[in-house]
C-alpha cells in the first residue's frame, strides 16, 4: 500500500513538474480544467438555429439628392460675408482704402464719391478707424466710419448700406461710453511728465489730464522746481470710448497731489439741481476756482525774483516790480486768472503787452510776448489757463522771457506772496450734496493707498 502511494505521489509529481513554480502553475492550469469541464456538464444546451422562426423585414431607403445639396453648398458659399477693419494712412485716397478693407466694388467707390453723406468718409483722419463687410466677390455689403470735429471728438457715424442694386447712406450723432478711471504715480526723476508716461499700473496718462494736474495745483505747487523724489498724486478722471476704441480723456473728476509732505486735494462738482455750471472745490465745500496760477509759463524756472535789482538794459539799480520766467521763443502764456482783457499791444520797454483786470480791484500784466493768441483784444473775456500769448523778446529785452506782475488797485505786489481766492460759498442744500459726491472721491483714493499717507493734507489754493 505504501508502495502504491509513494507511486502514485512520484507520477503526480512527474506531471505536475519538477520544479516548485512549475508545479504550481501545472497545479492551477489543472483545477481550472476540472472547473471548466463541471460547468460544461450542467449548462444546459443552445437550441438549433435551423428551429428558430425567421421574418423577413422590407424598408425602402431614399438615396440623397446630391445635386440639391451641391447647390446648397454653393449658395452658402456665395453669401459668405467677411468683416474687415483698417486705419487711416497719411496719404490715402478712397481706392487705396477700400483696397486694403477688401472692397473690390466700383459702384460702392462711386457712390461713396457722390452721395454727400457718404463722402464723409473720405474726410477721415489719420488713425481714424473704417469697418467694412463685403462678400467673397469684394462686393460691398456695408461700411461703418466715424467723422470727428476739429478737436477730434466723434461727431457723427456715418453708415453706407447695400440696398438692393444700390446703396443708401445714413448718418446719427455719436454715442459714446463714459468710463471713469483711478491712477496713482510717484515722482521719481523731478519730472512730472516722466511720472504720467510710465506704465506702472498698465496706462500711460493721457497729455490732457497731465495738462489738467499743472493747472489744477499751479497755484499751490511750482512745477517749475519744487517736485521732489518721494512726491506723489492721485488722479480719478472721464474717458470716451466707442465701440470698444478709446476716444479722449475728459475732466478731471478728483485730484491730490503730495509735494514734500503736504497733500492738496481738489474736486471738480457741478450741481445737479442748480446748473449753475462746474468748479473745483476743497474737500470741505471751498471754491478753488478764482485762484490764481502760480506760474503763467508752464515748467519754467524764474530768472528774476520781484525784488531790488540791476536793469539788465539800463545797468541802473532800481525795483523790479514783477517775475521773470525765462522760456524759449514760443511759448505758451496763460491767463493766470478769469477776467477780462483791458490792454493788448505795445507798450514801451514791455514790448507786446497784454493786461487782464480780474475781480475786485487785482490786475495782471503779461509783457514782452513775441505774438498775442488769436482773437484776443480789449474786452475778450478769458478762463484761467486760456493761452493768451507766447514767449517773446520784444520791448526793452535781452532774452526770451515773460515779465509778469501781479497788481493790486493798480499797485504792483509779489505774486509769490498773494493768497486770493474769492467764490461765493455753496449753499446748505448744495453743500449736502457735495459732501455725498465728495465721500464717494475720497473712497477711491483711499483705493489707491493701500498703504495710507501721512503728512498734512491741504486742499489746492
Amino acid at each position: 500500500m505504501n508502495q502504491i502511494h509513494k507511486f502514485t505521489s512520484s507520477r503526480l509529481f512527474s506531471l505536475l513538474g519538477p520544479t516548485r513554480k512549475a508545479r504550481i502553475v501545472s497545479a492551477s492550469a489543472l483545477f481550472l480544467a476540472v472547473c471548466a469541464f463541471g460547468a460544461a456538464g450542467v449548462a444546459p444546451l443552445a437550441p438549433d438555429a435551423a428551429d428558430l422562426p425567421v421574418k423577413s423585414v422590407q424598408e425602402a431607403v431614399v438615396m440623397p439628392d446630391l445635386n440639391a445639396q451641391i447647390n446648397a453648398l454653393e449658395q452658402q458659399s456665395s453669401t459668405e460675408q467677411f468683416v474687415h477693419e483698417e486705419k487711416i494712412r497719411a496719404g490715402d485716397t478712397l481706392a487705396t482704402l477700400l483696397t486694403r478693407l477688401g472692397v473690390d466694388d466700383d459702384a460702392a467707390e462711386n457712390f461713396i464719391k457722390k452721395d454727400k453723406v457718404a463722402k464723409g468718409v473720405m474726410q477721415l483722419k489719420t488713425g481714424k478707424r473704417v469697418q467694412a463687410q463685403t462678400d467673397e466677390e469684394g462686393n460691398l455689403q456695408w461700411l461703418r466710419a466715424t467723422v470727428v470735429d476739429g478737436k477730434d471728438n466723434p461727431v457723427t457715424n456715418i453708415k453706407v448700406s447695400r440696398k438692393g442694386e444700390g446703396f443708401v447712406a445714413t448718418e446719427e450723432a455719436a454715442k459714446l461710453e463714459r468710463r471713469v478711471e483711478m491712477h496713482a504715480r510717484t515722482i521719481n526723476s523731478g519730472s512730472l511728465y516722466a511720472a504720467t508716461d510710465s506704465n506702472e499700473d498698465g496706462a500711460k496718462l493721457p497729455d490732457t489730464i497731465v495738462k489738467q494736474i499743472v493747472e489744477m495745483f499751479s497755484t499751490s505747487i511750482d512745477f517749475r522746481g519744487d517736485l521732489k523724489r518721494g512726491d506723489h498724486f492721485n488722479v480719478v478722471y472721464e474717458t470716451f470710448w466707442q465701440d470698444g476704441e478709446f476716444i479722449r480723456a475728459g475732466r478731471i473728476l478728483a485730484g491730490e497731489f503730495t509735494n514734500k509732505g503736504t497733500t492738496y486735494q481738489s474736486v471738480w462738482f457741478e450741481d445737479p439741481q442748480s446748473k449753475q455750471g462746474g468748479g473745483y472745490y476743497s474737500f470741505d465745500g471751498k471754491s478753488l476756482k478764482k485762484a490764481f496760477l502760480k506760474s503763467p509759463v508752464e515748467f519754467s524756472r524764474i530768472s528774476s525774483g520781484f525784488a531790488m535789482r540791476v536793469h539788465p538794459v539800463s545797468g541802473q539799480w532800481k525795483a523790479h516790480k514783477g517775475i521773470d520766467f525765462p522760456a524759449p521763443t514760443g511759448t505758451p502764456i496763460r491767463a493766470s486768472g478769469d477776467g477780462v482783457v483791458d490792454f493788448a499791444g505795445t507798450q514801451n520797454g514791455y514790448g507786446n503787452f497784454v493786461t487782464i483786470k480780474h475781480w475786485s480791484n487785482y490786475t495782471t500784466a503779461y509783457a514782452h510776448m513775441s505774438r498775442f493768441a488769436p482773437g484776443l483784444k480789449k474786452g475778450a473775456k478769458v478762463s484761467q489757463g486760456d493761452i493768451i500769448g507766447y514767449v517773446g523778446t520784444t520791448g526793452w529785452s535781452t532774452g526770451a522771457h515773460l515779465h509778469y506782475e501781479f497788481r493790486v488797485g493798480g499797485e504792483a505786489k509779489d505774486p509769490s506772496k498773494m493768497n486770493v481766492t474769492a467764490q461765493a460759498p455753496l449753499t446748505t442744500a448744495e453743500l449736502t450734496r457735495f459732501k455725498s459726491y465728495a465721500s464717494d472721491m475720497s473712497h477711491r483714493f483711499a483705493l489707491l493707498q493701500p498703504g495710507g499717507s501721512g503728512g498734512t493734507r491741504v486742499a489746492a489754493k
